[in-house]
């Protein structure tokens, strides 16, 4: 951020640009920290802002980010991520001249985040016009060399494309191959979109860290105030940019101090959504016995009807896989003692059960005309009328034993 003095200098900068009736026109230089920087392709424009490790962003502990394992985010990344000292780990975010990305789409701000000792650092790569993207990335480039490990909101799907993209077009090698790149927001949609309405980086800025915006800038009007800027010159414009810009970045780094620790150590999870979703998570990877223990934590935890019932179906699932057949049989009937969605399916297990694994086809065909009760399904009727037959023979063999038996 600059000492008081430097502030200060910057401040009566921008006071004499405003001030001054010789031209309406003012440079980014006036208005933000920062210095034209350039290299063997043009120059182009640098700007450098530290969040302090003694001043929180909002719940978050920034001064914490640095003593984060080495080995932090292995589970999440599926082993794909290497150990390294958190200080290698670059977090990234563009802002476009449009949000559908294509050849026709510039980054011109790039910015990069990264952890140190004295809190986190937030480097700024801007294009004040198109002749210096091919300067600035190259200066990205430069600067990634630092780095071990890639970390973005959505990158894999929109900001390293769109890079990739900017750096065939310059006729340029892309820096990304030689970096591991973990994209939070897959995380953090398992682990959230249960609990919260929206997994948008500034709705989880609100709702997980408490955070409150103060100058930002809707997203969708950036590349608007660029070319607006890009006709004008008037810099003055583009500094909510620059704020979004970091403030993204910044929440990029806190969150991911909390959502690769949630798939690590679920015990640190105390909230049934957020448990349900790890849950789901790791029936996807197979884990099935690890899932079944957190669904349980999920329910003592409390949750919502709607994930109630799927946490208690899959829980059922997972026990009858294991042929554990009470615990399956105790969760099928509380399905299919009320309203849910899975209540039907509940009571066409405790048929199966019933048939073929107690062999009792009465309690098989009660089970299968109380689901048909509550719902028509051409499998269902298939299966009660196999079992009236089966009921009708077992019936008429008994008639015949007895009579066989009977004195004549």
């Amino acid at each position: 951020m600059g000492t008081l003095d430097e502030q200060l200098t910057l401040l009566r900068k921008r006071m004499a640009v405003l001030q001054s009736p010789a031209s309406p026109k003012s440079l980014i230089e006036d208005w933000s920290e920062g210095q034209v920087v350039s290299n063997d392709h043009g120059p182009h424009f640098q700007s450098e802002r530290l969040f302090a490790s003694y001043k929180p962003h909002g719940s978050a502990d920034v001064g914490a980010l640095s003593e984060l394992p080495h080995d932090f985010l292995d589970t999440l990344s599926e082993q794909e991520i290497p150990s390294c000292h958190p200080e290698r780990w670059a977090f990234l975010d563009t802002e476009t001249t449009g949000l559908a990305g294509g050849t026709g789409t510039y980054a011109f701000l790039i910015g990069v985040g990264r952890i140190t000792r004295d809190g986190f650092r937030v480097r700024q790569f801007f294009m004040r016009e198109y002749a210096e993207e091919r300067s600035l990335l190259s200066a990205l480039d430069a600067h990634l060399n630092e780095f071990d490990v890639l970390i973005t909101y959505n990158g894999k799907t929109y900001d390293q494309p769109l890079l990739e993209t900017r750096y065939r077009m310059t006729r340029s090698k892309p820096p990304f191959a030689r970096m591991s790149h973990l994209d939070l927001l897959h995380g953090a949609r398992r682990l959230w979109k249960l609990r919260l309405e929206s997994c948008k980086l500034t709705h989880l800025e609100q709702e997980i860290l408490g955070v409150e915006r103060d100058g930002d800038v809707p997203g969708h009007l950036i590349p608007e105030i660029y070319f607006g800027y890009l006709r004008s010159k008037e810099a003055s414009k583009l500094l909510p940019i620059f704020y979004h810009n970091a403030m993204d970045i910044l929440t990029l780094a806190c969150l991911t101090a909390i959502v690769p620790g949630a798939f690590k150590d679920t015990l640190l999870v105390k909230r049934g959504e957020e448990l349900a979703g790890i849950a789901r998570w790791l029936l996807a990877e197979g884990e099935n016995e690890k899932a079944l223990e957190v669904l349980k934590r999920a329910v003592q935890a409390g949750l919502p009807d709607r994930l109630l019932f799927r946490a208690l179906w899959d829980m059922a699932l997972l026990e009858k896989k294991a042929q554990r057949w009470p615990e399956a049989v105790d969760r099928f009937m509380e399905l299919a003692g009320c309203r849910n969605d899975y209540r039907v399916c509940a009571l066409e297990e405790l048929a199966k059960y019933y048939e073929h694994e107690e062999g009792n086809v009465g309690m098989a065909l009660e089970f299968t005309r109380q689901a048909l009760g509550y719902e028509t399904s051409a499998g269902l009727e298939r299966r009660r009328d196999r079992l009236e037959r089966k009921t009708k023979k077992t019936l008429f063999r008994s008639s015949s034993g007895l009579a066989d038996a009977a004195p004549r």
